[in-house]
């Protein structure tokens, strides 16, 4: 990858002196995911030994020295009893290489029971053990995790979302922006534009649940078939997540190009209004982590436009 963060871990690697607990953090938890299989994969396959690094989840067949601590369920938790499961295979000697990891894959869904329980093990780190937690939400974690581990970031990597329907999607949603650049004024024009809004929040709903089936399936097929149902829902939840802030992206920069290409100088109403609807966008996109429903979001934000746009004088 390339960047300072990856150069001071590979530097620590080959001294054979990294940190018994790292806090990966960034937008994209795949790109966190990617890092931390690396950073396993030096940890238990030294250079010479033929067999590549295969990460596991509790139940899945993998390599027997590494394992992965996910969410379970639709509310995406980390429980307690999870975690004391993490901490007792964490106890036991090494099966096959020299070492343990631990990858704790969206650290900030640990409830208050399973983060002071796994806060133990970060003050008393078992021997020859290294803890790696991802998350897209660092200061959702207590104070006292996040002050036990090194910190590094790491930056999305560049993978927009690609659905057949979206590329109209947005060019219907410009053409909506574009109306409302004409001024939105009478009851027949509004009508008319809250109309074509809930037609825009029924097409995406549309595209997120397609791209989410088809990133399920194939990800799913990956899966071992004894995986548990309650972590399968937690995953196929987590695409859903990510493709949905891929969305969400996507609409904040499509309306950001949108308002720099129609400002002029001297229109206040004009900047007001873009600046308005994007500060709402970043709000609605931010409640999103917090279980936010992505239809109430979406439909919120444009009608928070549509008021800011009627407010605009023609």
């Amino acid at each position: 990858m390339g960047t300072p963060a990856v150069a001071v871990i590979e530097k620590a690697l080959a001294r054979d002196r990294l940190a018994h607990s790292l806090l990966l953090h960034g937008d994209d938890l795949d790109t966190l995911m990617l890092v931390a299989h690396a950073i396993a994969d030096r940890l238990l396959n030294p250079p010479g030994e033929p067999d590549g690094f295969s990460c596991r989840s509790f139940g899945e067949s993998g390599h027997p020295d590494c394992f992965t601590l996910r969410p379970t369920g639709k509310m995406r938790q980390i429980s307690a009893e999870s975690t004391r499961d993490l901490i007792g295979q964490l106890q036991v000697s090494p099966a096959v290489s020299h070492r343990k990891v631990a990858i704790i894959c969206e650290a900030d869904r640990m409830n208050a029971a399973s983060a002071n329980i796994f806060l133990k093990t970060l003050e008393e780190p078992p021997g020859r053990t290294t803890l790696l937690l991802l998350t897209a939400r660092p200061y959702a974690l207590l104070p006292t995790i996040r002050s036990r581990c090194l910190h590094f970031r790491f930056a999305a990597s560049a993978t927009p979302l690609a659905h057949p329907d979206l590329p109209g999607w947005q060019a219907d949603y410009q053409a909506w922006l574009g109306r409302l650049v004409e001024g939105v004024a009478g009851r027949p024009a509004v009508a008319d534009q809250i109309f074509a809004l809930y037609g825009l929040v029924a097409r995406f709903n549309a595209i997120l649940a397609g791209a989410t089936g088809e990133v399920w399936q194939a990800q799913k097929a990956k899966l071992p078939p004894d995986l548990d149902e309650d972590e399968q829902v937690a995953i196929e939840t987590g695409i859903a997540h990510g493709i949905r802030q891929k969305l969400f992206a996507a609409i904040e920069q499509m309306t950001v190009a949108f308002g720099r290409s129609h400002l002029v100088e001297g229109d206040g109403a004009l900047r007001r209004a873009l600046t308005g609807a994007v500060q709402e966008l970043e709000r609605y996109a931010g409640l999103l982590r917090f279980n936010l429903n992505e239809s109430a979001a979406l439909e919120a934000f444009l009608l928070a436009s549509l008021r800011l746009w009627a407010k605009r004088p023609s």
